[in-house]
């Protein structure tokens, strides 16, 4: 099915692209959710006509959910589940699991917003994205535990793990500027050799010194004088 976009879609396309998608899609998703409209002549002559006020509101939504996302930044989501002594979860938590407990932090944000390719079917910390808006998608932290100090217990884990991971990759930088700025010293050694031969001036020879009326050497003088 071709589809005018009302807005940006992921990978699909901008404001005002002409795209086709496949049916269940443009049925189940993009047009219930007014994201799009089917690209007859009338709907296209309707879009160019309303093109200002859809980039408008569009340019508002962005704001709103920037807003959220401030509002988001440093939110922590801990859910605490049964599970076996390997971890793995009895049961599973899901993207609206997740948009629940951010609710409970006044954080509101939909189901559909929460980006989660499989349900978290074990313990642990997950990194799941939020979409709440083609253009602002932020990370929160989900917190999967036994108890509330298990899920304390994974937070310092996972410090420490940063700060490892932060020092090693310090390292690793340093280690591959060494031979870099070993190159560069050299370089710069040559350029000042090079620099030093160039200004060293050449003696001049005996007949450009007495063509240029320089005076002799007071040795040459003296002998000159002896044999007189």
């Amino acid at each position: 099915m071709q589809l005018i976009l009302l807005e940006r879609i992921g990978k699909l396309g901008q404001i005002g692209d002409i795209v086709t998608v496949k049916d269940g899609y443009a049925r189940n998703f993009l047009l219930p959710k007014k994201k799009a409209l089917r690209a007859t002549e009338a709907n296209k002559i309707y879009f160019e006509q309303q093109r200002k006020s859809i980039e408008a509101r569009n340019a508002e939504q962005i704001k709103a959910a920037e807003k959220v996302a401030k509002q988001t930044q440093g939110a922590k989501v801990i859910l605490l589940r049964q599970a076996g002594e390997t971890g793995q979860l009895y049961g599973s938590v899901t993207s609206r699991d997740i948009a629940v407990e951010l609710r409970k932090q006044k954080i509101q944000v939909r189901r559909g917003n929460i980006i989660l390719d499989s349900p978290i079917k074990e313990i642990g910390i997950a990194k799941v994205k939020v979409s709440l808006h083609a253009d602002v998608i932020i990370e929160v932290d989900v917190n999967v535990a036994r108890s509330a100090e298990e899920a304390q217990a994974q937070v310092i884990t996972a410090v420490k793990l940063f700060e490892s991971k932060e020092l090693a990759e310090a390292a690793e930088a340093a280690l591959s500027d060494e031979p870099a700025e070993e190159e560069a010293a050299e370089e710069a050694g040559e350029e000042a050799g090079e620099e030093a031969a160039e200004e060293v001036p050449e003696e001049a020879s005996e007949e450009e010194s007495k063509e240029k009326g320089e005076p002799e050497d007071a040795s040459e003088k003296e002998a000159g004088k002896a044999k007189k």
